[in-house]
């Protein structure tokens, strides 16, 4: 297979290296791929539920969480993407950044330095500003998100998708690769309204000042 047709906006195009690692032949389009994908993610999400405990504040974990989540249909899966894209770090920092991440998450959560859900807003941006993988990383980060609250909050998973496909576009996928851009730039407003985290009230009075 040379492309898969029909990318949403904001998806990272594959090289036909990675191309290569897709163990299904037959898929052709953007629309099969989701589907393939889908069901390997369901299937990893079913093994997650099976853990006791989750070491998602490890470098290790958030690995097998991908390699769980993708390697039905990817060779690659799991794996730190090796060449540079339209999005994310230079390959070469990778390791180091996703580290410094997990560090940054772990601080937040044991000094209480935001509120839950804006503590997984930012774990959650800091991993697709990285873009540690060559595909699934949106949803890898989300669902990375969701594991986060869960165990250093005891909160519920957020509403990413608030019933859309995040795969396909949508006024919600739009708004959602808004927010992502809008964080990049240091402005977290957009992220934090879209994961559902009310407006701070200090925040307005201080601006006001």
């Amino acid at each position: 297979m040379n492309a898969v047709a029909d990318e949403p906006d904001g998806a990272t195009p594959l090289d036909p290296d990675e191309l290569d690692g897709l163990r299904h032949r037959h898929v052709t389009t953007r629309a099969e791929l989701n589907e393939l994908e889908q069901a390997n993610i369901e299937a990893g999400l079913l093994w997650l539920a099976r853990q006791r405990k989750t070491e998602i504040l490890e470098d290790s974990f958030l690995r097998e969480l991908h390699r769980r989540l993708f390697g039905g249909v990817w060779t690659w899966a799991g794996g730190y993407r090796l060449r540079e894209k339209n999005i994310g770090i230079d390959p070469l920092l990778i390791g180091v950044q996703v580290r410094q991440a997990l560090r940054d998450a772990a601080y937040w959560a044991d000094h209480d330095t935001f509120k839950p859900l804006e503590a997984a807003a930012r774990f959650h941006h800091a991993l697709v500003k990285i873009h540690p993988f060559p595909n699934g990383n949106g949803r890898h980060a989300r669902i990375s998100a969701d594991v986060y609250l869960a165990e250093c909050f005891r909160m519920p998973p957020i509403n990413w998708s608030n019933n859309t496909d995040m795969t396909r576009n949508s006024i919600r996928r739009t708004d959602y690769i808004a927010a992502l851009r809008a964080a990049d730039n240091f402005d977290f407003a957009p992220l934090l309204s879209f994961v559902g985290l009310p407006p701070d009230p200090d925040a307005c009075l201080e601006g006001a000042e």
